[in-house]
Parts: C-alpha cells; sequence; structure tokens
C-alpha cells in the first residue's frame, strides 16, 4: 500500500530536506568518533586522520546544501564513504549501514509524497502557471 500524495508537495519536500540535512549532520559528528576506536585497535596515522576529518567536514556541509536542487544528490553520493568508513573500524559497517537505511527511507519517503527521489518538486495539478 502506497501513502496517499501530499497535498502540498512544496511542503513535503521542504520538510524531507529538512530531514536528510539532520542525518547529514548525525553522520558527520558520527564520523568523528571514529578515529577514538581507531588509536585502540588499529593506530591511527595522518592519513587516516585526514581522511576522516574531511568526510567528517564535507558530510556537515553538505548539509547545508539541502536546499538546493543537487542536495539529495551530493547527500546519497556521500553515503559511500559513509558505509566504506567500516574498513577503517569495523563497528562503522553497522553505524553507516544504519544511516544508509535511514538515507534510503527518506528518499522513498520523498518518492511517494512528491513524486520523485530527486530533481525538482513537481506542480501540483491545477496550480496556475508561473508565466
Amino acid at each position: 500500500m502506497t501513502a496517499p500524495r501530499a497535498a502540498d508537495p512544496a511542503r513535503a519536500a521542504k520538510a524531507l530536506s529538512g530531514a536528510a540535512a539532520a542525518v547529514l549532520l548525525l553522520e558527520g559528528i558520527a564520523v568523528l568518533f571514529v578515529p577514538r576506536g581507531i588509536v585502540q585497535s588499529d593506530g591511527l596515522g595522518w592519513v587516516r586522520l585526514t581522511v576522516l576529518l574531511a568526510l567528517s567536514v564535507v558530510l556537515i556541509l553538505s548539509s547545508g546544501l539541502q536546499r538546493r536542487p543537487q542536495g539529495l544528490l551530493i547527500g546519497t553520493v556521500l553515503q559511500v564513504p559513509l558505509l566504506l568508513t567500516g574498513l577503517y573500524s569495523n563497528a562503522m559497517w553497522f553505524v553507516g549501514g544504519i544511516f544508509l537505511l535511514v538515507w534510503l527511507y527518506l528518499l522513498q519517503i520523498r518518492k511517494d509524497l512528491v513524486g520523485s527521489p530527486f530533481g525538482p518538486v513537481p506542480d501540483p495539478p491545477g496550480a496556475p502557471d508561473p508565466r
């Protein structure tokens, strides 16, 4: 059973972009905890630290891009390096997987409410022509 389409797709898209921004912000914070786990097990070199800090900064900055049309696409692409942090710390396979599932759920909700997981919000039927 699919959810009924939102009465106002623009409002639904705006709310879901806020949720996506929150998820990316939480992902960026979670990545900041990885160096602590690496120090205790494998050792933390400057390359690993640089990669993790850069990924964290990119995730946090991309949370601010969620209002833009390409924001969801950027966030979706960033799920891959987040999941790959599992190569540094085994716990991140689980944490990254959970975040990936949450992200896919947000995309599915957006598709159900707005009509497409990416791209601009379509005008509702019967809306006046903006020209």
